[in-house]
């Protein structure tokens, strides 16, 4: 059963980062392996550092529909992030980044998460159109994406760099009556 909330489901809920997530950036930003599956991978940063970055996250105002929230488990834990970016008005297109913590893989969350931002960007912002990019290593976001009714767009060959090799985009997309007729729109079971 959905919340009255509308930035949780029946397993996550979504919420602004604060000052006192530091602590579990800082922890994430240890984990090479998932440091390798992100868009780049970022050198150490200090804890006074971390610190200041999830206080200014804390107080910034989003720029345009840029926003980043806070993946929790209805226990409060934290599971991870989801961010949307590249948000066109005019065109009525968007993308966005999840990233799930590796004792949170395949729980669910980064489908509820997925399914909150697609239902606030489509049912109240009007957007009509979403993009994703998933690195063609990780075949389980490849899946996800499909399940949720993405489909393949194209490939950008070589976009990627870790550990000595280069990695393609996969581009997925998903159009608002794409998202109507599927499992992540008004239709949806559950």
């Amino acid at each position: 059963m959905m919340s009255d909330n509308i930035w949780q489901d029946d397993l996550v809920r979504l919420r602004a980062v604060e000052p006192a997530d530091w602590q579990h950036f800082f922890e994430w930003n240890q984990d090479s392996y998932f440091e390798r599956t992100l868009d780049e991978t970022h050198p150490f940063k200090s804890q006074a550092a971390v610190q200041k970055w999830a206080a200014d996250q804390a107080v910034a105002e989003p720029k345009g529909d840029d926003y980043r929230w806070v993946i929790e488990s209805l226990a409060g834990e934290f599971a991870g992030t989801i961010n949307t970016h590249h948000c066109d008005r005019r065109n009525g297109t968007f993308e966005y980044g999840v990233a799930i913590r590796r004792e949170h893989w395949r729980k669910g969350y980064a489908t509820e998460a997925i399914r909150l931002v697609l239902r606030y960007f489509f049912d109240d912002l009007g957007y009509q159109k979403v993009n994703v990019h998933i690195y063609d290593f990780n075949a389980g976001s490849v899946e996800l994406h499909r399940r949720l009714g993405f489909r393949e767009e194209g490939r950008l060959r070589r976009m990627g760099y870790a550990e000595g090799s280069y990695f393609d985009w996969i581009v997925m997309g998903m159009t608002r009556e794409e998202y109507d007729q599927g499992s992540g729109g008004p239709g949806r079971a559950g």
